[in-house]
């Protein structure tokens, strides 16, 4: 079984051959601008327009923890807004925002996609930037949800942590 390879970089410019997914999470109350994201969305204007489209219409769609949506930005390049932290960090927060149940309820839902696409997944430390997480409670979770269904994952390390 191959591993998580890990890497400096800039996730949103994988420089692999072939079908590409870069995954990231996004909170569940429609918020967008800190993060990972504004790497994103420096690159491409589709993610933010599908996601806060995705949010605004919640009641009729799938919208909520653990939910995943694919965004083709590219003939060979999809970003995939992952639901995996609930609401956003206040300065006197009690708690950080992820919620790693909805991120392996995430992975595994990606998983699916990214198998039936033939496509790797490019990633920074997803829930531990902003959210609050910790690498090693996610890490088991790519591993298991990704790695175990033989999909190569990338872990792009850029100096401003994951989103």
């Amino acid at each position: 079984m191959s591993e998580i390879t890990y890497v400096r970089g800039d996730a949103t410019v994988p420089s692999v051959k072939g079908a590409k997914v870069i995954a990231h999470l996004c909170n569940d109350i429609g918020g967008w601008g800190r993060g990972f994201v504004q790497a994103v969305s420096r690159r491409w204007p589709e993610p933010e327009a599908a996601y806060r489209a995705w949010h605004r219409d919640r009641a009729k769609n799938d919208f909520g923890l653990g939910a995943v949506r694919l965004v083709k930005v590219a003939p060979d390049v999809w970003v995939a807004n992952m639901i995996g932290q609930r609401g956003i960090r206040r300065a006197r927060s009690s708690g950080a925002p992820v919620r790693y149940e909805a991120i392996d309820s995430a992975l595994a839902r990606l998983a699916d996609e990214v198998v039936e696409l033939g496509a790797s997944v490019h990633m920074p430390r997803i829930g531990c930037g902003l959210a609050g997480g910790r690498w090693s409670r996610v890490e088991p979770l790519v591993t298991e949800r990704l790695v175990k269904r033989g999909i190569s994952v990338t872990v792009y390390d850029h100096g401003e942590g994951g989103g």
